[in-house]
């Protein structure tokens, strides 16, 4: 397989927030910029901030040949998709889910969200404490982590449960303009390329 030539971002964050909320607008913004800069967006196709990440990047695209990417998953309650997707899959597992956002993304930023959200943060972030994705920046968008974090560096590190190296494979950004810093830096990588450099859609099995 030759080289991927799209840059993807994945954005997880909840089904539940409303449009009128501060997250929303944040992730419209988020995703308006990354279609300017013409990166794909790969989302959970569905309502709430994944709907905003779609809107903003369909808003931001002027003719750009960018993809907004919805990997939906089947919920007798989460019937609303997304306002617009280029390419749509469904799926009935969440592990099978996961497995395909781990393949497609280049950078993960997570929203704010609940126990789905969280759930793919952690899985995103044991994937690459054991090697097992390329090192795929997780960028924490928002107020609601540092709390987390803090957490995380008292508890488990304090236990000696995880390494050092282990609780700083993220990062956690105030606003969108602080998290397109960040995303530019690893497409700066990324075009880079070289030996060195890795691709999840092959090493991820």
């Amino acid at each position: 397989m030759k080289k991927d030539k799209h840059f993807r971002v994945a954005i997880f964050g909840s089904a539940r927030m409303k449009k009128n909320n501060p997250g929303y607008r944040e992730v419209y913004k988020l995703a308006k910029a990354l279609a300017q800069v013409e990166m794909d967006i790969v989302t959970g196709g569905g309502p709430g901030l994944m709907d905003a990440a779609s809107k903003g990047h369909h808003a931001g695209r002027k003719r750009k040949k960018v993809h907004s990417i919805g990997l939906g998953i089947k919920l007798p309650f989460e019937k609303k998709e997304s306002f617009h997707l280029d390419i749509k899959e469904d799926f009935s597992r969440f592990s099978k889910r996961l497995d395909t956002f781990m393949k497609l993304s280049n950078i993960v930023v997570v929203a704010p969200g609940g126990i789905g959200t969280i759930l793919e943060l952690f899985y995103t972030w044991q994937l690459m404490q054991v090697n097992h994705i390329c090192n795929t920046p997780i960028i924490l968008l928002g107020d609601m982590w540092p709390g987390l974090i803090k957490w995380v560096k008292k508890e488990p590190l304090k236990r000696k449960l995880l390494d050092k190296e282990d609780s700083e494979l993220v990062y956690v950004v105030k606003n969108f303009k602080e998290a397109i810093v960040i995303i530019k830096e690893a497409y700066a990588t990324y075009q880079k390329g070289g030996k060195k450099f890795c691709l999840n859609y092959k090493k991820y099995k």
